[in-house]
């Protein structure tokens, strides 16, 4: 009898322990169902099914990292950043020497621009995976971004070890290295990032930055034509290019490139806008009227918009001061002066065209403003003023049918 019973027991708890497997089994398989399931969500974009499926992965097991991560992930991905930081800390607790929680928590703070708890984050992954150039690169666009550039360099030279060809790598060593006015340094790992991938945009733009900062103003214009061909819907690209010829005296050259911008980009003010500044600093160089016409007719149509910049409408004052239009670019000077920002100059050619009209109230409120702004004392405001109504007689002196100097033959605006 007694064996009986020892026997029934047996046979009891081999079942239970059966039903318990197999229950397990299930377990295990409705799991990964459940992960596979929004995996595949994942890919399709269907967030929502995707958070479905991990939280039903988590219920069913709540001690496995991988329904947190897989869940955590999901809200960093749709913008639901606390929901992500509450998951992602939990599998970092469940499993504290997994690094891609770490590497994820560092990404979500990073995204709420909590730079430094992204360098904690991604250092802790370093300390348990430092052959990974892509956390590598994130520690020290966190220290960059948290104003610590000396601290990035490290990083980003252990990532390059690893990884030469990482042009984002070289990319951000040189922003740091010129932060650091290492600026040889910093040409070479720009020019190499270039070299890695020649349509790397953001690696111009700082190289020709730094070019422009060195003085080197023909490789500046290199990489500005190289960022004009590789953004062509950008008018901006194509000015920077003529405004730089401009700079380096090469009108004919800044005028056919903006002549070009104009044909490409019609509608487009900052166009004309360089356009104008181009010919009017052309004709206060050499008294041309000429280039002056050339400069109102750019700027004309641009700042009778009624939301005309502060730029544009400064420009445009300065070019009827210049044209002997005292009233005309009081009331444009006026309007520039009401909008923000201001540029002090346009103070200077108010009260210039206040002066020559008489009015002194405007003129000695735009001088004072213009004196405070550019810290300027009187006397050296008055002396601007004077020097401005020179100009102005000189070019209204000077006869609007004259040899067509440079400007003339430089180039014409379309429709011209």
């Amino acid at each position: 009898m007694k064996r009986t019973w020892v026997l029934a027991l047996l046979l009891a708890a081999a079942l239970a322990g059966s039903v318990l497997a197999w229950a397990g089994i299930r377990q295990d398989r409705e799991f990964r169902r459940l992960i596979a399931l929004g995996d595949a969500s994942l890919a399709r974009d269907q967030m929502s099914v995707a958070i479905e499926a991990f939280s039903g992965a988590v219920a069913l097991k709540p001690d496995s990292m991988l329904g947190f991560l897989k869940r955590g992930d999901t809200y960093r991905r749709r913008g639901e950043f606390p929901a992500a930081l509450r998951d992602l800390r939990q599998a970092a607790a469940l499993e504290p020497a997994a690094p891609r929680p770490l590497e994820l928590l560092g990404d979500v703070n990073m995204s709420m621009g909590r730079f430094e708890r992204g360098v904690e984050h991604y250092a802790r992954f370093i300390a348990l995976d430092d052959r990974s150039p892509r956390v590598l690169y994130k520690l020290a666009l966190a220290h960059y971004r948290n104003e610590q550039a000396v601290l990035a360099i490290d990083p980003l030279r252990a990532a390059i070890a690893i990884d030469e060809r990482f042009a984002e790598a070289h990319h951000l060593l040189g922003m740091c290295l010129r932060e650091r006015r290492r600026d040889a340094e910093a040409l070479r790992s720009l020019a190499r990032a270039i070299a890695l991938n020649p349509a790397f945009t953001a690696a111009r733009a700082e190289l020709a930055d730094l070019y422009r900062a060195l003085g080197r103003s023909r490789e500046r214009i290199e990489q500005l034509e190289a960022l004009a061909a590789l953004e062509p819907s950008s008018p901006e690209r194509l000015v920077a290019v003529g405004l730089a010829y401009a700079r380096l005296g090469r009108q004919d050259a800044a005028v056919l490139t903006l002549g070009r911008a104009a044909e490409r980009y019609p509608q487009e003010p900052v166009v004309y806008t360089a356009l104008g500044r181009v010919w009017l600093d052309a004709a206060e160089a050499r008294a041309d009227r000429a280039a002056l016409r050339k400069a109102i007719e750019a700027l004309e149509p641009i700042a009778a918009r009624d939301d005309a910049h502060a730029d544009i409408l400064a420009l445009y004052g300065r070019a009827l001061f210049q044209s002997g239009d005292a009233a005309g670019a009081e009331r444009v000077l006026l309007r520039a002066t009401s909008r923000l920002p201001v540029d002090p100059a346009a103070f200077l050619y108010l009260a210039a065209a206040a002066e020559r009209l008489t009015h002194g109230a405007t003129a000695d409120t735009a001088r004072a403003s213009h004196a405070t702004l550019s810290g300027s004392d009187a006397a050296g405001t008055d002396s601007q003023i004077a020097q401005l109504l020179a100009l102005q007689q000189r070019l209204r002196l000077t006869a609007a049918g004259s040899s067509p100097g440079p400007a003339r033959r430089a180039g014409r605006l379309p429709g011209n």
